[in-house]
């Protein structure tokens, strides 16, 4: 959906295990943007626990932990009941962090685009592709700005 993105991501090789940490910290940052989104407390803890993973603040198991919680509550969302569409944000927002959890970094971003325009505008803007276009541009340059950073930090071991 975000071709620009798409490229950023296949040039950084987002996707190879020695870039895990670039990766979570990218799905963080694009799940962040959304949070406000969220609606049920236990997702919020499960983008807490990785932010504090990504920042180096617990251990592998409580973020494992986390990632398969946050499978389940993605999986087990009741959907929205809104008839204007606003609803899908939480169901995108928490669909965007399961991702984000899962390393999967470009998932977690276009949930996490698609959780902003529904937040904005409902059906009626997801069905217009410049609705998206603030959130992919803040994508990119966040993606290009974290690999720069990661570039000086050395990596996680």
């Amino acid at each position: 959906m975000n071709e620009t993105l798409e490229r950023l991501v296949r040039t950084l090789d987002l996707a190879a295990p020695d870039r895990e940490d670039l990766s979570l910290a990218f799905g963080h940052a694009c799940v962040a943007r959304v949070q406000h989104l969220l609606e049920e407390p236990e997702v919020l803890t499960c983008l807490a626990t990785l932010g504090a993973y990504v920042q180096g603040r617990i251990d592998r198991a409580q973020f494992d932990a986390a990632v398969a919680h946050a499978a389940r509550l993605a999986s087990q969302h009741p959907g929205s009941k809104s008839i204007d569409g606003c609803g899908h944000a939480a169901v995108s927002a928490t669909y965007a962090v399961a991702k984000a959890l899962a390393g999967q970094a470009l998932q977690a971003a276009e949930y996490a685009a698609y959780a902003a325009v529904y937040g904005d505008g409902g059906y009626g803007a997801v069905a217009h592709r410049e609705s998206f276009q603030p959130e992919f541009d803040w994508q990119c340059d966040c993606l290009a700005r974290l690999a720069a950073d990661f570039r000086r930090v050395p990596a996680r071991s």
